[in-house]
């Protein structure tokens, strides 16, 4: 089958290196010069795990290919996936100006049969907008489909190539014959492909990922809970998870979500219940908690302190939104740097990937001078003459530390996790401040302090 991409962002690199994966031919096409001459040259422009080593062979094998041409890309494609990103406005609700230009387009270029498919998270109604906008110029028949993806940042190979289910929003069974087979050499082991009307699928996107973003945010606020009465939410998540009726996956507590998908779509849920006069409390109270919970370490460092921050200089590990990505976008450290700044404190970071979208993130808001955040190569290194490390993302790298190096490298055994990596045991016995999200702080060190000892 033929397939052209619209887009080669995160989800359009991926989805057309997984559909050539299957023996399509697929041409991506994007409108940024610099980037499909990289993909061209063999350059894979995202860090992804598992993303190269096909991307390589389907190039090198023919099935992959990549151009700014619009027409040369859909010209012989049947089915054409619209990958392409909705950013939200002030007010949260989703842009789709990129989706509804490129759709204008398509209306004067198609001349037989085409099968549009939007990829993107979108609104409730986008396909129908998406119809409008194609119609306004086509001469030939077309239909519009929803097809949400469902990709976690750093196993999004895996849930490509081997989807929980895949979720297909038409009523034209000629789309629907299409698109099944496109889907069916993923899905063999029997897991399954779901149609629905457009306007469901769109909401199923939107349904899961708020409820995600509820779940992590209804288990920050019970670590916030535990903190002020001496519970453990380890013990609280572990008590709560072995519930067949709840399970076990997301319910780690930490210093908020971020990323590409949850923030955004969250805000686009709350703003479609806005436009249809429903006040979506849930929602609107999971931002909040949510903003908060990102800067919910900064208390604890500023009472560390006697809130006095001047001066001090900070580590941090982990800059991505979660492990396994090089994806910055709200991701909490990036709050975290800001306020430690704005307070007179110095930081330098170390990340396995995100450092370069760091540094280019910096570079561009003034609130943050470039002069004041340093990135290190290396995770101890990055340690020297700090007065504290912080620890913003859960990469397996910071798991299991080297102590006798760290003691050497830190000016003083004092962590703030936001991720709680470590048992409480384990920071006691080394004899550190340890200060993590919903447990009992462990204050192993203070008789060493001298004038930085806490306040009470």
């Amino acid at each position: 089958m033929n397939i052209a991409v619209v887009g080669t962002g995160y989800v359009g690199l991926v989805s057309g290196t997984c559909f050539a994966e299957t023996g399509n031919h697929v041409t991506c096409v994007d409108i940024d010069e610099s980037k499909v001459k990289k993909l061209q040259s063999g350059k894979v422009t995202i860090y992804e795990p598992g993303l190269e080593p096909i991307f390589e062979r389907n190039v090198k094998q023919g099935r992959l290919h990549f151009t700014t041409n619009l027409e040369e890309a859909v010209k012989s494609a049947s089915i054409i996936f619209l990958a392409l990103p909705t950013p939200p406005g002030e007010d949260g609700s989703a842009d789709l100006s990129y989706i509804l230009g490129v759709a204008d387009d398509l209306g004067k270029i198609i001349t037989n049969y085409k099968v549009v498919v939007d990829k993107s998270t979108v609104p409730v109604g986008t396909a129908e907008q998406v119809r409008k906008a194609i119609e306004a110029n086509a001469k030939t028949e077309f239909d519009v489909v929803s097809n949400p993806e469902f990709l976690r940042e750093g196993k999004a190979i895996d849930d490509f190539m081997r989807p929980d289910r895949v979720v297909i929003g038409t009523n034209s069974t000629r789309a629907r014959k299409l698109m099944q087979t496109l889907y069916e050499p993923f899905v063999r082991q029997g897991n399954p492909i779901y149609f629905m009307d457009e306007a469901s699928a769109e909401m199923t996107k939107y349904a899961a990922n708020s409820y995600l973003a509820t779940r992590i945010t209804f288990m920050n606020e019970i670590a916030n809970l535990c903190e002020k009465i001496g519970a453990n939410v380890d013990m609280v998540r572990i008590g709560m998870g072995s519930d067949s009726r709840i399970g076990k996956r997301f319910l780690f507590p930490g210093i908020g979500f971020g990323g590409s998908c949850f923030p955004k779509d969250v805000s686009a849920l709350a703003r479609t219940a806005d436009q249809n006069d429903y006040n979506f409390r849930i929602l609107n109270s999971v931002l909040a908690v949510n903003d908060d919970q990102k800067l919910s370490l900064m208390p604890k460092i500023n009472n560390y302190f006697s809130n006095d921050l001047s001066g001090k200089h900070f580590t941090i590990w982990g800059l991505a939104f979660k492990p396994n990505t090089d994806d910055i976008r709200e991701a909490p450290s990036l709050y975290m740097i800001e306020e430690l700044i704005k307070a007179g404190a110095t930081v330098t970071a170390f990340d396995p990937e995100a450092m370069e979208n760091v540094a280019e993130y910096v570079a561009q808001h003034d609130a943050i001078p470039t002069e004041s955040v340093e990135f290190s190569e290396d995770q101890y290194e990055a340690l020297q003459h700090a007065d504290a490390l912080i620890i913003c993302t859960e990469w397996q790298v910071f798991r299991t530390p080297d102590f006798e190096v760290m003691n050497n490298s830190l000016k003083n055994k004092v962590v703030f996790d936001g991720r709680n990596l470590y048992g409480l045991d384990v920071m006691e016995q080394n004899g550190y401040y340890y200060c993590s999200v919903g447990r009992e702080l462990v204050e192993a060190n203070q008789a060493t302090l001298g004038s930085q000892a806490p306040s009470k």
